[in-house]
């Protein structure tokens, strides 16, 4: 029996720059290495954490 991790994709859409130091941390805790990039992330509590800290670098762009 398998089972099957739920993910979510999150895409890099607003740079780091003049931003505080713990956004950039985040962004960077994440995996982002380049602006517009998707990745795609285990859909666990801690992951949504660092997404709610930056909303506005930030979104979600699809559940699965």
């Amino acid at each position: 029996m398998t089972t099957k991790k739920k993910t979510i994709q999150i895409k890099y859409v607003r740079s780091v720059i003049c931003t505080p130091k713990k956004h950039k941390a985040v962004v960077k805790g994440l995996g982002f290495t380049r602006l517009n990039q998707v990745i795609e992330r285990e859909d666990t509590p801690s992951i949504r954490g660092m997404v709610n800290k930056v909303p506005h670098l930030v979104e979600i762009v699809n559940n699965k």
